[in-house]
């Protein structure tokens, strides 16, 4: 986000994780980085990022331990958490709308205090989107990194999530989505783009890091799956993959929220488990593993996914062996595609004989697909002018 335009003022909202949770995962996620690149840009003057409702005793207790990091000192920039008695957002529709709409008269008050003039808001959350009224901005642009609809684990508000793209759709509110199965579920009818993730250059450069302890321990060759293990993962796939190749050593890198998802894999001597890691040994066991995998069940939720770790994978010169999923046609000719997890297993053996790709190969693919290339659709949604013809879409070249 670095173009040269005028200067602007701009709102930034986090959906359900904060400032600091961001902060210590590395920045790595999508939302996380469209706001490092808005602190960066020369095309924002005043930046007020609003945390998600957090409740007044979480704020209090995290007051008195003074760990959370503040953003990076500049004029005219300000974090803030609205508070309220709960942290969890109520299941009575009218009882959310009015919540959010107390969320937008708090931004409202920072905004005015901090001196922003017509903000442009870019937020991540759909009920924000929606249900906030923002009135005092010049327009409003949601970015959507997964299909809240999709997402079991909060769907006590899935008639909310319903509501809220219909009244995003109507509203012509600007749209950046990760996936077009994004758009589609949502109908904009304002501008709006398909802005699929991205890779940072800087995390990519230079020879290979060294092996990490843990993964020098397990003999090659390595196929390697990166993310959250948890209900997207097909972990009865995984068992199949496993048994089918027992030569291939499948580790599994990532959080796991629920330990008995994965019970069953861990009595299978090719498959190893490891926690989640920080960003420097993620990319170093990246880079020393042989090929990758996006072994997921197929769902609605997996079917609207922009999957990140495709984009890594890839850009650490691994080849890659996905499930069929339509947001990854198109990535990669190191992609290859099977059917399911379970019928991984030739697609795997090709792409051992593939091997890595040249640093030429990877540099190539990191320059096309950065997250400034990304995030200069996005400041460019964002900072459109209030008034566009009812859907007008932005087609950049990605």
């Amino acid at each position: 986000m670095t173009g040269g335009g005028a200067h602007r003022d701009v709102v930034f909202t986090f959906s359900y994780e904060t400032y600091a949770d961001a902060v210590s995962r590395g920045m790595m996620r999508p939302p996380d980085r469209i706001l490092q690149s808005l602190m960066t840009s020369h095309e924002v003057d005043g930046l007020l990022v609003a945390n998600p409702f957090r409740s007044w005793q979480s704020v209090i207790a995290r007051s008195l331990r003074g760990t959370d990091p503040e953003l990076p000192a500049a004029p005219r920039r300000q974090l803030v958490t609205p508070v309220r008695l709960s942290r969890s957002d109520p299941l009575s529709i009218p009882r959310l709308v009015r919540a959010y709409r107390r969320y937008d008269e708090e931004l409202r008050a920072h905004a005015r205090r901090l001196g922003l003039r017509a903000p442009a808001v870019i937020t991540t959350n759909p009920l924000v989107a929606a249900f906030s009224p923002m009135a005092w901005a010049s327009t409003v642009t949601y970015f959507g990194r997964d299909d809240w609809l999709s997402y079991s684990g909060r769907r006590r508000y899935w008639p909310a999530y319903r509501l809220a793209y219909r009244w995003i759709s109507e509203a012509e509110i600007g749209v950046a989505a990760v996936s077009q199965q994004i758009i589609d579920r949502i109908a904009p009818q304002g501008p709006h783009a398909v802005v699929p993730n991205g890779v940072e250059p800087a995390d990519w450069a230079g020879p290979v890091p060294p092996v990490p302890d843990w993964l020098a321990r397990i003999p090659s060759p390595r196929a390697i799956y990166v993310g959250t293990i948890d209900e997207r993962l097909d972990t009865e796939g995984i068992a199949v993959l496993a048994a089918q190749r027992p030569h291939l050593q499948i580790v599994l890198l990532g959080p796991a929220p629920v330990t008995d998802y994965v019970a069953g894999l861990r009595a299978i001597p090719n498959v190893h488990i490891h926690p989640g890691v920080g960003r420097a040994e993620l990319v170093a066991a990246l880079r020393n593993c042989d090929v990758s995998l996006l072994a997921h069940r197929r769902t609605p939720l997996t079917e609207a996914m922009s999957p990140l770790k495709v984009y890594e994978y890839v850009a650490a010169g691994l080849p890659v062996v996905a499930i069929d999923l339509p947001p990854i046609h198109g990535i990669d000719p190191r992609v290859l595609i099977a059917p399911t997890t379970a019928e991984m297993a030739p697609f795997v053996d090709a792409a051992l004989s593939l091997g890595r790709a040249s640093d030429i190969e990877r540099a190539e693919f990191v320059r096309r697909n950065s997250w400034s290339a990304r995030h200069r659709v996005v400041m460019d949604l964002a900072l459109r002018p209030a008034l566009l013809r009812r859907g007008e879409e932005f087609s950049p070249v990605l």
